[in-house]
């Protein structure tokens, strides 16, 4: 079966969502900050009356956490039955990807990103890191913060 996969940026590495995922995609806003929750939480955002919980990707994948500008973006997704929002550096296009073509990650026990990850998918020029949502966002502090 064929799955739609928007793709984004971290840095100059590629990652891909599930678009049946995808609210939104909304220009970086302030976030406001709370006490007290995870390092990779950036904060809140009033999405339309709605406070939004907005994760650091690059922090919750163990990198260096993101110094956001105007250039942002803020991927809105569903997950769980609850919006959360991504901070990603940039959003580049819409791949089609067969569910065979969505290889598993690697077995390693020193990258803190396979865990995170549904699987890669190999394009002509580019590896896509295939998120896995639920397993991201899998943390009962996360929770507590919305």
């Amino acid at each position: 079966m064929a799955r739609q996969l928007i793709t984004f940026h971290l840095g100059d590495q590629s990652f891909g969502l599930d678009i049946m995922a995808i609210r939104e995609i909304r220009a970086w806003s302030p976030t406001t900050r709370l006490p007290h929750v995870p390092h990779y939480v950036a904060g809140v955002v009033n999405l339309r009356g709605t406070v939004l919980p907005v994760i650091d990707l690059a922090a919750r994948l163990g990198w260096q956490p993101t110094s956001p500008t105007d250039r942002h973006v803020i991927i809105v997704a569903q997950i769980n039955n609850q919006l959360r929002g991504l901070i990603v550096d940039a959003v580049s296009d819409i791949v089609t990807a067969q569910d065979e073509d969505i290889q598993p990650p690697p077995a390693t026990s020193t990258d803190a990103v396979v865990p995170y990850l549904e699987g890669l998918v190999a394009q002509e020029d580019r590896m896509v890191m295939v998120l896995d949502l639920p397993g991201l966002t899998a943390d009962t502090e996360l929770a507590e913060a919305a």
